[in-house]
């Protein structure tokens, strides 16, 4: 990924959170996903009364990347105050993509000057996923 690339994606997530429907908790988050095509398909949090309808901004940017017939994931960024994606998300990342897809966090903190990214990839957050792999490795 060069860093162009990483630069419109983290842009694309920034600019998804500001659709982030999160009238609950007040956290908006945006998200980027690259499909293999390299077009890019934002997606942000959407909230609900009853929580098990909530939706990640991670899965909303896959879910609309299936949806426009991609398959696969090769990088994505997510846009927060602070917050890395979580364990469904996590998973849904490494399913769609691989344990090398890159993640680039933007954190913006409180306050002017607070941004910072944390890049890492899929794997690294989610060590031991469960994938078709692992169930094989411990299933022979």
């Amino acid at each position: 990924m060069t860093k162009l690339d990483s630069a419109a994606l983290i842009e694309a997530a920034l600019a998804a959170r500001k659709s982030a429907y999160c009238p609950s908790t007040g956290y908006a988050v945006g998200a980027a996903v690259m499909g293999e095509s390299g077009r890019l398909y934002p997606g942000c949090n959407v909230e609900s009364p009853t929580a098990i309808l909530n939706v990640c901004a991670e899965r909303s940017a896959i879910y609309s990347a299936l949806a426009h017939g991609e398959r696969r994931i090769t990088a994505v960024s997510t846009a927060s105050a602070a917050s890395l994606p979580c364990g469904v998300c996590r998973q849904a990342l490494l399913e769609f993509g691989g344990p090398d897809t890159p993640v680039f966090s933007v954190m913006l903190g409180r306050g002017a000057g607070k941004r910072r990214v944390v890049k890492t990839t899929a794997g690294k957050l989610l060590p031991g996923a469960h994938t078709g792999a692992t169930v094989e490795k411990y299933t022979k």
